[in-house]
């Protein structure tokens, strides 16, 4: 047994952790303080929470490791822990240990306060923010320049304009922190004059200044004043280039945002990921990989952003070569897909129609998160296989202990209605926990209007326009419910409701991806350079149907039309028609032709692409505005639940 008189550090010891330089230098003394109990001697001790906080070392558990060790830590060394949460992001666990200082009487300096305040503003905790800085005022830093400079970044972060001036009014001397925090707080509130005021004010600026004004009016949406600030820029660097672009992305503009990518000299990562991840958030798909594919042919190495916004892009064009493409990308290079990553790749995976891909990925998640079973559970409910999503609805729950979000619910609730089962479905949503949202409410109306139920239709409905009365797809399912039942007079006072509000119904659009061209179609479309073939192969496609038996289902015609032969004729040039002939005309035997379609596919539709899958016994894919629908052998994989 060692004891401390036994062994007190001797001078070579405290030499070596004065010089220790590295992480294994440090973690071997610390292996042998312990073992000699040094590790209770309170000068080698703090030694070796100061080394582990770092930041050349940086390891935090090992810092507060030894300082739950020491009997009665300092303030320096309570700093010290602080400050090395904050500068790791865990500003929750900062906040925690400063209310620990308090609560030994210890009492924070102008060092401890600063870094306490800037973890508030990461948390935007104004709330908690207020409370220090009425401590503050006691303990007599009110006028200390760090501490007020803090303060007005705090406020400044969190939308608290006036509290922000106010601090940065009482302050002796005004550093070009400071300066900076308000003018960028007033930016991205945007308060344009106040901010443009304070910058012609300052005494001084810097590169960082006009990047703030630059920055805090894009992201408030003043994409004008940004560029105005750009233009006038004396030295322009990265940061502002790159929100200049983010801006424009924002507000639309891509034209814009192209024009200045193309004339930068120098590009970083994340000059790159703003423009593919605002291609992405414009619904560019296809530019937005195109643009991801020239990085990788540049040699610039993605991260985890680039994946994110280019597999959202692969599930926006829904094309599973090159989801698989990119997959194999991420496993070659060492990504992992424990994290939203793999989240992703289920939701990719599930909507470009391969959800045997998607529960491979789902399968090889060690630790599955809320987000991993939402998306599969989400994914097998596209494809129709309501027995797994049952059986994974009740496994999350029951096996693994997780409660259910009103996601899960709302997969579990569009099982229901596309099973036919509205009175079990509504009361889920009756019965739920929280308050349904409209996607929940939107399932149950389009099951309604899909089983022709049009009491619990309305009963949707009224509670949607309560809701949200600006969902617009609520109007349109309700019209067609109405149409599809032949109550014209109904049809015609729902539509008179989207006119006042503003509302415009999308024409149908499929598309299908052949050699890596999109070709979209419309109803009756007559602008593609094959459709001479395309229309003979509707004619072709409409004598195999006869003979296969096939009687159209006129009832989906959704226009007033008298004539029997008309309505036919209507049925005959739906767009995903239009693509199928497309698909058997020029798709090689043996492969599948996959449609995507922005509207939910009409039962004369569903049932004519069911028959056409086995009398050219082709696999059919179908991506409407719901889920995809795989058609093989004269059935679909939905069941005709849809």
């Amino acid at each position: 047994m060692y004891s401390l008189q036994q062994h007190s550090p001797s001078p070579l010891h405290l030499t070596l952790l004065k010089t220790s330089k590295t992480h294994l230098d440090t973690t071997q003394l610390h292996a042998f303080a312990v073992k000699t109990n040094l590790i209770q001697h309170t000068s080698l001790s703090s030694r070796l929470v100061s080394l582990y906080a770092d930041p050349e070392i940086n390891n935090l558990r090992y810092a507060r490791s030894v300082f739950d060790q020491i009997q009665d830590p300092s303030l320096v060394l309570h700093n010290l822990i602080i400050k090395c949460y904050v500068f790791n992001q865990q500003s929750h666990e900062a906040i925690a240990l400063f209310r620990d200082l308090l609560g030994k009487s210890l009492l924070p300096d102008n060092f401890t306060l600063p870094c306490v305040i800037k973890g508030c503003a990461r948390l935007n905790a104004v709330e908690e923010g207020k409370q220090i800085h009425g401590l503050v005022l006691k303990l007599g830093f009110g006028l200390d320049k760090f501490v007020s400079s803090s303060f007005v970044s705090l406020y400044a972060k969190c939308g608290e304009m006036g509290l922000a001036r106010k601090a940065f009014d009482v302050m002796d001397e005004n550093d070009l922190v400071s300066w900076n925090s308000l003018i960028d707080g007033y930016a991205k509130c945007g308060e344009v004059g106040v901010a443009m005021e304070l910058f012609d004010e300052m005494p001084e600026r810097d590169l960082f200044s006009w990047t703030c004004l630059v920055d805090g009016f894009s992201k408030c949406g003043k994409v004008e004043f940004a560029r105005e600030i750009f233009d006038r820029m004396p030295n322009k660097n990265l940061v502002s280039w790159n929100a200049m672009i983010n801006g424009y992305m924002k507000s639309g503009d891509i034209e814009s945002a192209r024009v200045l990518f193309n004339e930068m000299e120098v590009r970083n990562l994340i000059t790159w990921n703003a423009m593919i991840a605002g291609f992405e958030s414009n619904g560019r798909f296809k530019e937005a990989f195109e643009l991801f594919e020239t990085m990788l042919d540049g040699d610039i190495v993605p991260n985890d952003a680039t994946l994110v916004s280019i597999l959202s892009a692969i599930s926006g064009l829904a094309s599973l070569s090159k989801g698989r493409w990119v997959h194999s990308y991420m496993v070659k290079n060492g990504f992992l897909v424990h994290g939203v990553l793999g989240t992703l790749l289920i939701q990719m995976y599930s909507r470009c129609g391969s959800i045997e891909s998607a529960l491979i990925v789902f399968r090889s998640i060690p630790k599955k998160k809320v987000g991993h079973w939402t998306a599969i559970i989400v994914g097998l409910g596209m494809h129709g296989l309501v027995d797994d999503g049952r059986k994974y609805f009740d496994k999350m729950i029951n096996d693994y202990g997780i409660e259910p979000t009103v996601e899960h619910y709302g997969c579990l609730v569009d099982i229901l209605c596309r099973t036919g089962h509205l009175e079990e479905a509504k009361s889920i949503i009756e019965s739920m926990p929280m308050r349904p949202n409209t996607v929940i409410l939107m399932s149950l109306l389009s099951g309604a209007r899909n089983h022709g139920n049009k009491d619990i239709g309305e009963y949707a409905a009224h509670h949607l326009i309560n809701v949200a009365p600006d969902t617009s797809g609520c109007y349109v399912v309700l019209s067609n419910m109405y149409a599809a039942a032949g109550e014209w007079e109904k049809v015609s006072q729902v539509r008179e409701m989207m006119k006042k509000r503003g509302f415009k119904k999308d024409p149908g659009c499929s598309s299908i991806e052949h050699r890596g061209v999109v070709h979209e179609f419309i109803v009756g479309d007559k602008s593609h350079p094959q459709t001479n073939d395309i229309y003979s192969k509707l004619d072709e496609m409409r004598n195999k149907l006869k003979s296969a038996g096939h009687v159209p289902d006129t009832t989906q015609v959704l226009l007033c039309i008298e004539d029997e032969e008309e309505k036919e004729e209507e049925l005959e040039n739906h767009s995903e028609r239009l693509a199928i002939a497309f698909g058997l005309t020029n798709v090689e035997p043996g492969r599948p032709i996959r449609i995507m379609k922005n509207l939910r596919v009409c039962n004369d539709c569903h049932s004519v692409t069911k028959l056409l899958s086995g009398i050219y016994n082709r696999e059919i894919i179908v991506r409407d505005n719901s889920r995809f629908h795989h058609f093989k052998n004269g059935t679909c994989s939905c069941k005709d639940f849809w």
